[in-house]
């Protein structure tokens, strides 16, 4: 029989957590920073590409930066004779042939790379384009990973590709995935891989809403998960956790309505670092966390 290991063990852990919240503002960062912060050697990946801040609270020292290209169709005029084979061929519109020359449209591009195949003439070869860059430092024993969406891009799934990418350094550490808001597809690029989803959930009416979402995401891909309800009030009611309750979903740590926290949080401040408290809270939920990964491999190895 397995033995259970502590999320504190020697024999350290090797599993990847994501964080979701089906909008921003939930405190999504907050149980990610404060988790890979109470695991102390881990490894911290910000995927909210177009608004990262786990970085403001870590502060990494050391910090790498590496761009983030795609690949662009690029026309040669002279080569081209106007068959439109790559502009029928692209389902994104973005190509068109308008006064004998072949125009472009690099922002909605998927790069795919497919019109270069269809392309009896050879006119179109490739180029690369920035859209981004990911950026690596260390703060104490948590690895910092930050992916960065230039502004007007339309899709930052590349960036998190290369966030996550195999050739990052292996370990055997804790990994939390702090993921981008919503359900769409960048939320589905960062969680593939993952071992286990924590949902974080606001106590309203609208944070039902948003919950529903991240649910639904999570039992579509069959992922191991449980939700933390957020800003609790003991003496109001939680809609929440009433929606919890009645889709027979774990809630696994209730985080207390705390004005503390929430200027800990504010001022860019590690709560774990900070007050004895939440570190006794974000252990205990990593704790919680980890055993539920394991009941997982047992049952389904």
């Amino acid at each position: 029989m397995k033995s259970m290991p502590g999320f504190m063990d020697e024999k350290k852990i090797n599993m990847k957590i994501a964080v979701l919240s089906g909008k921003g503002g939930t405190g999504k960062t907050l149980v990610s920073v404060n988790l890979a912060a109470a695991a102390k050697a881990s490894t911290y990946i910000d995927c909210d590409v177009e608004e990262p801040n786990g970085h403001l609270f870590f502060k990494p020292e050391g910090v790498q930066e590496e761009n983030v290209t795609v690949k662009i169709p690029k026309a040669d005029d002279k080569l081209c004779n106007a068959c439109r084979k790559c502009v029928d061929f692209c389902n994104f519109n973005a190509l068109a042939h308008v006064k004998d020359k072949l125009i472009v449209f690099e922002e909605v591009c998927h790069s795919c790379g497919g019109c270069i195949l269809v392309c009896p003439e050879k006119a179109l070869t490739e180029r690369e384009k920035v859209i981004g860059k990911v950026q690596k430092g260390t703060s104490d024993q948590v690895s910092i990973y930050t992916g960065i969406l230039k502004i007007g891009e339309a899709s930052g799934v590349p960036i998190i590709k290369k966030l996550l990418d195999e050739k990052n350094p292996k370990t055997n550490k804790l990994t939390i995935i702090d993921c981008p808001p919503g359900s769409a597809c960048i939320v589905m690029e960062s969680i593939k891989d993952v071992d286990y989803c924590i949902l974080v959930a606001e106590p309203t009416l609208f944070g039902v809403h948003n919950l529903n979402m991240v649910y639904e995401l999570v039992t579509l891909l069959n992922k191991p998960f449980g939700v933390v309800l957020n800003k609790c009030l003991l003496e109001e009611k939680n809609p929440a956790e009433k929606f919890c309750i009645e889709k027979n979903i774990k809630i696994i740590e209730r985080i207390p309505f705390d004005n503390e926290l929430g200027t800990l949080n504010s001022n860019g401040e590690i709560a774990v670092h900070k007050n004895e408290k939440y570190r006794e809270l974000f252990s205990s939920l990593l704790n919680t966390v980890t055993k539920e990964v394991w009941h997982e491999t047992t049952i389904n190895p």
